[in-house]
């Protein structure tokens, strides 16, 4: 607990040199905290100091039994007492200047605020830079996932700058930190005071897929094994989408001409971007309306796994306009299989693209080292959108994917001497190179042999 006055740590205008120390070992912490007592102001000597009431802007003092959080309504300060090894002592107030420790504080979690008795006052929570540097984490023993998840989530509450994501998409446990060694140092913990051994692994890429151009495709799904079959067909067409695209009344494919009678659409948004537009074109009967939300239903699983990468598809229209069906033995499985395979066939022949996420890239570097940072990110793929001044030093903004900025805050660091910094944010989808793209649909195809 450290009580401040609210005045300057030293003298306004003068700058000190310090030293430095180990945030895993302490090693150096004890002259670093000597020379910032030998350099500050004495608490006593300051006006007011001993006198302020605990109320606003951190100034005052602390007195045993005396705070409470925010809106619990309970004194959180059993005792308070000043930490020196065997000479410890517990004074019963604390005043502006002191660095004191207390107990019982289970309740007080970073971002609250702490009050004096009969005093409500609440400071905005801090608002902490996004996370520069990702790692997929998992146990080496994959019975304490749950145990692992548990720690991560105290440690999250300890650190908010530290994020841990679950991500269904992945499939992977994702952790955020500002640097490689924000993250090593998490490494360290679990390992070393929590006793679990954890491996970091390389974040996979969101991809999505998607189609450049119409195609058509029909499936039908038949199965006869004694009693009541399964039978369905469906007929449809595929292309790509984009807001406000009309149908048109006619498609060609092969030199057969599809005219389209829309009879009903449904536009579905993609909790991962994008949207599939499914329209009902069916004229005659040839497949029933109870059948079409199953149509739908198989379609649907197919975007969640798409043909090239298994990754999420986007931006498709689907018309489905004829079919078949059977008496007795058409049900909701059947037309949902026929749906699925139809479906994946016309993507296949649809022109399909992969697309990754590109991200705004604003870097702060020094002017010597513009032009190592600028080749870097051309490097990287990125391509340069500007620069200017900023604070006294270049601001470069570029796009660049997401795949290339696995590592960059290290190089970046190594690049400039530990001089630049840099922020990133999503900005959109965008098709990956030929070359790029064939790489990712050979390792895919790899991991679903070495699977089967």
């Amino acid at each position: 607990m450290v009580i401040l006055q609210g005045q300057p740590f030293c003298q306004q205008g003068n700058e000190f040199r310090i030293g430095g120390f180990s945030t895993l070992t302490a090693d150096g912490a004890a002259e670093v905290f000597g020379e910032c007592l030998r350099r500050s102001p004495v608490p006593g000597d300051l006006d007011g100091a001993a006198d302020t009431p605990f109320h606003t802007e951190g100034g005052g003092a602390v007195t045993s039994g005396d705070l409470r959080i925010e809106d619990l309504g309970y004194s959180l300060v059993q005792y308070t007492w000043i930490g020196g090894g065997d000479q410890d002592r517990f004074p019963q107030i604390l005043v502006a200047g002191d660095i004191g420790c207390t107990v019982k504080l289970k309740d007080v979690k970073t971002g609250n605020t702490l009050n004096g008795k009969d005093c409500e006052n609440r400071f905005n929570f801090i608002k902490y830079p996004n996370a520069k540097y990702s790692r997929a984490i998992k146990p080496v023993n994959e019975a304490d996932v749950e145990k692992m998840m548990v720690i991560l989530n105290r440690m999250r509450e300890e650190d908010p700058t530290w994020e841990v994501e679950q991500s269904k998409e992945l499939k992977q446990t994702i952790v955020h930190g500002q640097g490689e060694f924000h993250l090593r140092t998490l490494k360290w913990r679990l390992e070393n005071n929590e006793k679990l051994q954890i491996k970091f692994e390389e974040p996979k890429i969101p991809y999505r897929e998607t189609i450049t151009k119409a195609a058509r495709a029909d499936y039908r799904h038949k199965k006869q094994s004694g009693g009541a079959g399964q039978f369905g067909e469906v007929h449809l067409i595929v292309e790509p989408y984009y807001e406000g695209m009309p149908v048109p009344e006619t498609y060609k494919f092969n030199g057969q001409e599809f005219k389209i009678n829309v009879k009903g659409t449904e536009e579905i948004p993609l909790e991962w971007g994008g949207k599939l537009v499914f329209i009902n074109s069916i004229v005659g009967g040839s497949i029933d309306a109870r059948f079409m939300p199953a149509i739908l239903k198989g379609i649907m699983s197919r975007m969640e796994q798409g043909p090239l990468t298994g990754s999420y598809a986007r931006d498709v229209r689907v018309i489905v306009y004829d079919g078949k069906m059977h008496p007795v033995d058409s049900n909701e499985i059947s037309f949902m299989l026929a749906g699925r395979n139809a479906f994946s066939e016309a993507f296949k022949n649809a022109g399909p693209k992969i697309l990754e996420p590109i991200y705004d890239v604003e870097v702060f570097v020094p002017s010597d080292k513009m032009g190592d940072v600028m080749s870097d990110l051309q490097g990287r793929r990125g391509m340069i959108m500007g620069m200017s001044s900023e604070s006294g030093y270049e601001k470069l903004v570029a796009k660049v994917p997401l795949k290339e900025m696995s590592s960059y805050s290290t190089s970046l660091s190594s690049l400039t001497g530990g001089r630049a910094s840099f922020i990133m944010k999503f900005a959109s989808y965008e098709l990956v190179p030929t070359d790029v793209q064939e790489k990712l649909m050979k390792e895919f195809e790899a991991k679903e042999n070495k699977d089967d």
